[in-house]
């Protein structure tokens, strides 16, 4: 039997059902392991069990049961293909492909980023700042299905610093994201709290609650495209993440009504046409530019990466439905010419100013 823990349901939980509340306040892993521990008799609402089905009222008190968490044994290292941009004693800059978790998960359990790196670098050369033990290297993470260029720390001393550099805002991470819609104002931003939905614990929401966290992303459009026959056009942006929040970009362009294209679970508003999303299967969303200190040597670095294939494919395929590219769009144009997929060169960050 695990321990018994005690939950009072607030306003905001009245009149959703207790299987919705126990997963969107992280009190059990997902909404079906909440369900199926109400349907063990392992959750009593004032003092007695009910059906998952069961709606809460606010000051309802929730007694659950949380299952001992099986022992796991270290990380196991994986011959997992690693694209490294940079690497010294310090700190890695890796291109992380399509469908490579960073860390193992209930879900995941091996073929991770991690298994990657501790096969690369051995789990006694990578940092353990994340406060668990299947995270050795992990500073920051990407979707699963985001691409693009991310850091990893090989000590405590590189982890702690880039993660307190991540917080206070001082390293420079952009993605490129095409997203449904033609946005007319060319620069934008969306300071929204985001916190996990109420329905649903794997995805992420806009929300006021004490739960959410602050999250703010700014954007600058890089090019339009027209309106074709089944969908309402396309804009091309960078955006710019200030806070790190789970899903962050794609919760918040979801909330401005312009989802990303390809996005699998934050298209509210997309368009329903299949052809809409030129085929992808994951969210057009790319870490392309990321720049920081090296936190033991001090030297300013500074990171790009063009496009991975699929995505370069949706904007040859939208080539000649163009408006034009902004002074921005022919900037970042610029810089990725010189950084061709899949070898980004390493420049110092005064080479190219304020992108």
């Amino acid at each position: 039997m695990g321990a018994l823990k005690s939950y009072t349901a607030c306003a905001e939980d009245a009149g959703s059902r207790i299987d919705a509340v126990l997963a969107a306040h992280g009190l059990y892993p997902s909404r079906s392991a909440a369900a199926r521990a109400v349907e063990d008799g392992a959750v009593y609402i004032n003092g007695s069990t009910v059906a998952k089905k069961h709606t809460l009222c606010a000051g309802d008190t929730v007694v659950y049961e949380v299952p001992d968490a099986p022992e796991q044994g270290p990380v196991q290292g994986q011959a997992i293909p690693l694209d490294i941009r940079y690497e010294d004693d310090d700190v890695l800059v890796i291109s992380k492909q399509a469908g490579l978790v960073c860390h193992p998960s209930v879900d995941h359990s091996d073929g991770t980023l991690v298994n990657a790196l501790v096969y690369h670098c051995g789990v006694e050369h990578l940092c353990n700042v994340q406060g668990e033990s299947d995270r050795p290297g992990i500073v920051h993470r990407l979707d699963r299905d985001t691409t693009g260029l991310m850091l990893a720390a090989k000590n405590d001393a590189a982890g702690l610093a880039l993660m307190a550099d991540i917080r206070d805002r001082a390293v420079d991470r952009r993605y490129l994201a095409l997203v449904h819609g033609v946005i007319p104002h060319d620069t934008g931003m969306i300071d929204a709290p985001i916190a996990r939905s109420l329905n649903e614990r794997t995805r992420m929401a806009v929300r006021e609650c004490p739960s959410a966290r602050d999250a703010l992303t700014t954007f600058r459009v890089l090019e339009r495209f027209e309106h074709g026959p089944r969908d309402n056009g396309y804009t091309l942006i960078d955006c710019k993440l200030y806070t790190g929040r789970t899903h962050q970009i794609r919760v918040h362009m979801q909330y401005a009504k312009h989802p990303l294209v390809g996005d699998p679970v934050y298209n509210s508003g997309a368009p329903k046409d299949a052809d809409a999303n030129f085929g992808l299967d994951r969210q057009f969303l790319h870490s392309f530019q990321v720049g920081f200190t090296q936190p033991m040597t001090g030297e300013d670095l500074f990171f790009a990466d063009n496009l991975t294939d699929d995505l370069a494919a949706v904007l040859d395929q939208l080539a000649s439905r163009s408006l034009g590219r902004t002074e921005a769009g022919r900037e970042v144009f610029e810089l990725l010419a010189d950084s061709p997929h899949p070898t980004a060169p390493v420049h110092h960050l005064e080479d190219f100013g304020a992108l």
